[in-house]
C-alpha cells in the first residue's frame, strides 16, 4: 500500500488529523503567547519579558516530566480511542478559558493555561504513538510515521506563522482565542472516528510519579536496542529543538535579514523534514530500515558543517541590521547554499527519526509498549532542556550561533559512533 494510501483508511486518517490539529494548536498558542508578552513590554510581578519567554518555554515542557509516567499508564491500561477523546474535551475546556486569557491579555493566566496545554499534550503522546501497532500492519509502520513527522512539523511551522501574524492585528487576541478553540473542537469531532482500540492487560495505576518513572525507565531498558532507539531519537530532538530555536538570531545577527528570512529558513527546515519523511516510507518498501538512520546521521552531520561554512562565506547586503527582506535574501548568491543546507539537514532527518520510532512501536513489548513511548517522551522533553541551556552557555562563552551548528555536526559523529556500535 501507497503511503498516501493510508490516508483514506479510517484505521489512520482520524488519528493523523487529530495529532496535526494538536500540535498546530499548541503552536498556534505557543507563538501568540510570546509576541504578546514580548510586545506588550512590561514585566510581569518585576520579571523581565525575556526571563518570561524562556521560562513560558519551560512550563509547556514541564509536564512530559511530571506526567509521562501516568500517561504511560493509562494508555496501556484502557481503551485508547475513549482516552484520545478524553484528553481532546480536555483541550476544548482549556482553550475555552484562553478566550478569556486572551480577550483580557492576561498573561500570568496565560501561562498557566500554557502549563495546561503541556499536560493534555503529555496525555496524548503515548496513545498516538502506542495505538498505530494496533491498527496497522508492521509493513505500514514506517509510511505512518513518515506521515506523522510530516503533519507534526508542518502543523509546527504553520502554527508558528499564523500565531505570530494573528496576534499582530487589531483585536488579535480575541481573534487567536476563537481559532484555538476552534481547533480544538475539530480535533475532538475527528478523533470520534479513531477506531477502538483495546487494552491487552488491565494494571494497578501507580499514582507516584517518581517511582513510576523509574518503573518506566526500567521498561524501555528492558530491550538494549529500544533503548539506543529512545537516545536517538532524543539527539534528533536536540538538534531539531536548536535549529529550530536558533533560526531567528542566525537570520538577524548572522545574514542581516528580517522575519521574511526568518519563515523562509524555518520553512526549508520543516519541508526538508517533511520531503525525507515521506522519502524515508518510499525507500523502505514497507520495512522498518534501520539502514537508512545512518545514511540520515551522516547527512545532519555534513550539512551540518557545510551551514557554518556557508554563512562564513555569506556577504549581506549594505542594510541597516536585519533589515534585508525575502527577496533581496534570494538575490544573494550564497543564500541558496543556506537554504540548500536547512533543507537536506531537515531531509536527512526524516530518513534518520522516521525508522527509529517505527522501532521503538515494533520492538515494545504489547502490553507496555505506551509506557515505553512515555520513557521515550520524558528523554525526548530531558534532551530539548538541555539543547536550551547548553545553547545559552555556549552563547555565553563567545560562540556564533553558526559556531553552534558547526558544533551539532561535530557532535552528531560522536553521539552516533556510540549509539550505532550498540544498535542492532
Amino acid at each position: 500500500m501507497s503511503q498516501f494510501q493510508l490516508l483514506k483508511t479510517r484505521r489512520f486518517l482520524p488519528l493523523f488529523i487529530t495529532q496535526f490539529l494538536g500540535a498546530f494548536n499548541d503552536n498556534v498558542y505557543k507563538n501568540a503567547l510570546v509576541i504578546l508578552i514580548i510586545f506588550q513590554g512590561s514585566s510581569l510581578y518585576g520579571i523581565d519579558t525575556n526571563i518570561i519567554v524562556t521560562l513560558s518555554a519551560g512550563i509547556f515542557i514541564l509536564p512530559y516530566f511530571l506526567f509521562s509516567a501516568t500517561a504511560g499508564q493509562l494508555a496501556d491500561c484502557y481503551e485508547k480511542s475513549q482516552l484520545i477523546r478524553r484528553v481532546k474535551i480536555l483541550e476544548i475546556v482549556i482553550m475555552s478559558l484562553a478566550i478569556i486569557a486572551f480577550y483580557y491579555q492576561n498573561i500570568l493566566m496565560l501561562i498557566v493555561l500554557l502549563f495546561l496545554m503541556g499536560t493534555q499534550s503529555t496525555l496524548f503522546g503515548p496513545l498516538k504513538y502506542s495505538i498505530l501497532p494496533q491498527h496497522l500492519a508492521t509493513e505500514e509502520l514506517t509510511a505512518a510515521n513518515g506521515l506523522i513527522s510530516m503533519g507534526t512539523f508542518l502543523a509546527i511551522l504553520l502554527g508558528t506563522i499564523l500565531g505570530g501574524i494573528l496576534i499582530s492585528l487589531t483585536n488579535g487576541a480575541l481573534i487567536i482565542g476563537c481559532l484555538v478553540i476552534i481547533l480544538a473542537i475539530l480535533g475532538f469531532v475527528s478523533s470520534r472516528y479513531i477506531p477502538t482500540a483495546v487494552s491487552t492487560e488491565k494494571i494497578k495505576i501507580n499514582w507516584n510519579i517518581a517511582t513510576e518513572t523509574v518503573k518506566i525507565m526500567r521498561y524501555a531498558l528492558e530491550d538494549r536496542s529500544v533503548f539506543i532507539a529512545i537516545i536517538a531519537i532524543s539527539w534528533f530532538w536536540f538538534i531539531g529543538a536548536t535549529y529550530l530555536s536558533q533560526v531567528p538570531a542566525y537570520s538577524k545577527y548572522i545574514l542581516g535579514s528580517n522575519n521574511e528570512v526568518v519563515t523562509l529558513l524555518l520553512t526549508m527546515f520543516s519541508v526538508g523534514i517533511g520531503l525525507g519523511s515521506m522519502l524515508c516510507a518510499r525507500l523502505s518498501n514497507g520495512r522498518i530500515e534501520l539502514g537508512l538512520v545512518p545514511v540520515g546521521a551522516i547527512g545532519i552531520i555534513i550539512f551540518s558543517i557545510d551551514i557554518y561554512f556557508s554563512s562564513l562565506h555569506f556577504i549581506a547586503l549594505s542594510l541597516p541590521e536585519a533589515q534585508m527582506n525575502a527577496i533581496q535574501f534570494l538575490d544573494i548568491a550564497g543564500s541558496w547554499r543556506v537554504l540548500l543546507d536547512l533543507v537536506l539537514i531537515g531531509l536527512f532527518g526524516g530518513f534518520y527519526i522516521v525508522p527509529l520510532n517505527a522501532m521503538v512501536q515494533k520492538r515494545s513489548h504489547p502490553n507496555r509498549r505506551a509506557r515505553v513511548i512515555a520513557a521515550n517522551n520524558i528523554l525526548n522533553a530531558l534532551f530539548m532542556v538541555i539543547s536550551a541551556l547548553s545553547t545559552v552557555a555556549v552563547l555565553q562563552i563567545g560562540f556564533t550561533i553558526a559556531d553552534i551548528f558547526l558544533s551539532l555536526g561535530i557532535l552528531t559523529v560522536i553521539i552516533s559512533a556510540i549509539l550505532f556500535k550498540w544498535l542492532k
